[in-house]
C-alpha cells in the first residue's frame, strides 16, 4: 500500500512557528514519526510540503493510480482552497484530512473546512500523532473494503 502524505503552508516552520499551539518539534521530526510508522505499519508513505495551492493541486492529480489513499494538512488552504476540494474529489482516493492543532478551538474562519467533505475522516488536535492514525484509518479502511495491504 502506498500512501501520500501532503503538508500545506508554514507547516515547513513547524518547531519555530507558534509552538503553543504546533509544538517544539520541527517538519523534520514529523517526517521522521511518518516514515517510522509507515515503516512498523508495512506501507510505503511519501511526504511532501509546499506553500503553494498549485502545487498541492497538481501532486493531488498525480497521485491517481499511483497512491492508495492520501493524508493531507492542507493548513490555511483548509479555509480556502475550492481548488484543493476538487482535486481530491475528481481523483477520488480516500484522503484523510488531519490537522495538528484542535482548529474547533481556533479562530472563527477555521471552523469552516472546504477539503473536509470530499475526506473519508478528519483528525484534529492530536498533534504529530494525527498523521499516524490517518494513516492506520486509510489501511483499516482498505482491509474493510477487501483491498490488500
Amino acid at each position: 500500500m502506498k500512501l501520500l502524505i501532503l503538508n500545506g503552508p508554514n507547516l515547513n516552520l513547524l518547531g519555530q512557528r507558534e509552538p503553543g499551539i504546533y509544538g517544539a518539534q520541527s517538519y523534520a521530526d514529523l517526517v521522521a514519526l511518518i516514515q517510522e510508522n509507515a515503516r512498523r505499519l508495512g506501507v510505503e508513505a511519501e511526504v511532501r510540503q509546499t506553500n503553494h495551492e498549485g502545487v498541492l493541486v497538481d501532486w493531488i492529480q498525480q497521485a491517481y493510480g499511483v497512491f492508495d489513499g492520501i493524508v493531507i494538512n492542507p493548513a490555511a488552504y483548509t479555509h480556502t482552497s475550492v481548488a484543493i476540494l476538487d482535486a481530491v474529489k475528481a481523483v477520488s482516493i480516500p484522503t484523510v484530512e488531519v490537522h495538528i492543532s484542535d482548529v474547533s478551538k481556533r479562530e472563527d474562519f477555521r471552523q469552516v473546512s472546504y477539503i473536509r467533505q470530499a475526506c473519508v475522516k478528519t483528525i484534529a488536535g492530536h498533534g504529530f500523532q494525527g498523521y499516524v492514525e490517518g494513516m492506520e484509518y486509510l489501511i483499516q479502511l482498505t482491509m474493510d473494503n477487501g483491498g490488500v495491504r
